[in-house]
């Protein structure tokens, strides 16, 4: 990217203009004396407002230079004497994430020390960025995709660390095609792959190029030069116009800081960069993959890779049914649906005897969740037999809240909810540690943000409990009591969701999950499914469970009647199959009288 050559030309800058001690820090002792001396020389030779002013002979060290007197000290991070040794007006310290601490404290501690003596001392630092695990979060004001500021635990990059404090600049680009700038990263990278096969390194050398996260077009190379042209600078806070123009305050800060996308050099095309990551990927090499990511993007590297199955584990688990077909052996159908801006995305399991599940079917209800179309297609969808069986539990994913403050999407799914109490529940994932994998708590909003009178239970998930049990599924043998199948038929990009995130570990000793793929809508759904099979108790259902008469045809609008009630011995020898039947027991706004009787009442075996 040219950081070092920047670097020089700011100190050249600074001896010409205002002459001052300055202080250039780099990692090892080799670096300072082997490749930063001679690039030094050269620039003070070839400025001819420098060359004159330079002490020659034995005043000419390796590791200081005189120019018209004022020094210019190279020191390593591995000498705090050097570091301590001469006081600096302007420091600038290069490769920051390389450094090792210093037995006397941090490298940034002991040269911000250094310009104690100046009023107006300033330092610079750049570096390649190291570990961590980054988020981006979407502006809605500027319609750009901004890194997401992360917890101090989970980064051990020193540079993001300083970069997030400051004021967050952003590279920009505008798209060639719809001339909306978007921010360049890793994700925007794209190649092709050939049909029925796997891109490799030298496919997608010859066929990289970036994506606009805005309209898709495809930008290549040559559009490289004009977009960096007409690139700016954009902060958190800020907008851009198609015309390039700049507004708005950036966060407030005492420290400027910039990241600029290793897509962005002129010097490295974007097929040899897919080349080098592809060939790190295909070797299994972690290091090699951080380093591609490191230096050929510069941006942070979560080693995530270990903890996750691959896609290919995932296809393994295809059964002999297509989709729509349903197994003999099914017993319950869940469906788990996920509320996205623009569409409802949703699967339907069945399962049967001891967990074991089938794929059913799996789709998109497309609509702007904000109106009501969409929901009118979700309730027939929830409402009508799946080869004449119906939907045993439907769970909501309620977390999505786009922008409207009044009329909000996750109101619709209470809504929607309230209209099937039966078999219909809200749900929320919990990012922290529950007291149980799944609890409940009382929702009382209506869709216009009024009381509720009888309110509503939302069930709130322990994602990393339920997603850890999806790739345990995921790793079970088939053909096993607990197996996870998978229709014949199903698409790749199904199984590569699946994948999509992976637990890492972090230095605190906490674990966490990590995006690998934005495309992760599957897994959470999957995810949603075990935790309704948990609510039916299918681990502990045995096979005779699918003998059981199928319910009756007429329902009422609240969905389907509760499953016939067992024999007595049956109950007495598992009485924790019954729990979800007790939940459902107690909705006596549903009961309905049949020949004298409250038909769909709970009685005490006990008596």
């Amino acid at each position: 990217m040219g950081k070092t050559d920047s670097a020089l030309d700011v100190v050249g800058e600074r001896l010409d203009n205002a002459p001052a001690p300055i202080l250039l820090v780099v990692p090892s002792k080799e670096f300072a004396t082997d490749q930063l001396e001679p690039r030094v020389m050269s620039l003070l030779d070839e400025a001819p407002r420098l060359a004159d002013r330079v002490a020659r002979g034995k005043r000419n060290k390796k590791v200081k230079k005189l120019i018209a007197g004022v020094s210019l000290r190279l020191a390593h991070a591995g000498s705090p004497i050097a570091l301590k040794s001469d006081p600096a007006a302007l420091a600038i310290i290069d490769e920051f994430d390389g450094m090792a601490a210093t037995s006397d404290g941090g490298v940034l501690g002991l040269v911000e020390a250094r310009g104690s003596t100046y009023a107006d001392s300033s330092i610079g630092i750049t570096s390649t960025p190291s570990l961590g695990i980054v988020d981006t979060v979407l502006d809605e004001a500027s319609g750009l995709e901004f890194w997401k500021p992360g917890l101090a635990e989970d980064i051990e990059s020193p540079i993001w660390k300083l970069w997030q404090e400051g004021s967050m600049f952003h590279w920009t680009w505008p798209c060639p095609s719809c001339h909306e700038y978007f921010v360049p990263r890793f994700s925007c990278l794209r190649w092709e792959t050939p049909e029925g096969g796997k891109a490799t390194p030298a496919s997608a050398r010859r066929s990289a190029y970036v994506g606009c996260p805005n309209c898709g077009a495809v930008i290549t190379d040559e559009d490289k030069a004009e977009m960096n042209l007409n690139g700016r600078m954009v902060a958190p806070g800020q907008t851009v116009s198609k015309h390039g123009v700049v507004v708005g305050d950036p966060p407030d800060s005492s420290t400027v800081s910039y990241w600029v996308s290793g897509l962005c050099s002129p010097f490295v095309s974007w097929g040899e960069r897919a080349e080098r990551y592809l060939s790190a990927v295909r070797l299994g090499d972690h290091k090699g993959i951080q380093s591609a990511i490191n230096t050929n993007f510069g941006e942070c590297f979560a080693p995530a890779g270990g903890e996750a199955p691959e896609w290919a584990k995932v296809s393994e688990h295809r059964g002999n049914y297509l989709r729509g077909e349903l197994p003999d052996d099914a017993v319950h159908l869940v469906a788990t649906v996920d509320v996205q801006r623009n569409r409802l995305i949703w699967i339907v399991r069945a399962w049967g005897a001891r967990a074991t599940s089938w794929l059913i079917d799996y789709g998109e209800l497309w609509g702007n969740t904000d109106e009501q179309e969409v929901w009118a297609d979700l309730a027939e969808f929830v409402t009508t037999p799946i080869c004449g069986k119906r939907l045993r539990m439907v769970l909501v994913d309620s977390g999505f809240r786009p922008g409207k403050p009044i009329e909000l999407p996750q109101n619709r799914v209470y809504t929607f909810c309230q209209r099937y109490p039966r078999f219909v529940w809200p749900t929320k994932g919990a990012s922290r540690t529950l007291r149980a994998t799944i609890t409940k708590s009382r929702v009382e909003s209506t869709p216009i943000g009024e009381t509720s009178k009888r309110g509503l239970e939302l069930l709130h998930l322990d994602t990393d409990h339920f997603k850890t049990r999806v790739h345990e599924k995921v790793r079970w043998p088939n053909d096993q009591p607990g197996s996870w199948y998978l229709p014949s038929d199903v698409e790749d990009r199904y199984c590569k969701q699946i994948v999509s995130e992976a637990k890492m570990r972090l230095a605190s000793g906490k674990t966490r999950w990590v995006e690998r793929s934005k495309e992760n809508h599957f897994l959470d759904l999957e995810s949603m499914q075990v935790a309704a099979a948990e609510m039916l108790n299918v681990q502990r259902m045995s096979g005779a469970a699918r003998q059981q008469p199928p319910p009756p045809a007429e329902e009422a609008e609240t969905g389907p009647a509760p499953p016939a009630r067992p024999p007595q011995h049956q109950r007495d020898k598992d009485p924790r199959e019954f729990h979800s039947l007790f939940i459902e027991k107690q909705q006596p706004r549903n009961w309905v009288r049949d020949g004298g009787r409250l038909r769909g009442n709970w009685f005490n075996p006990r008596g």
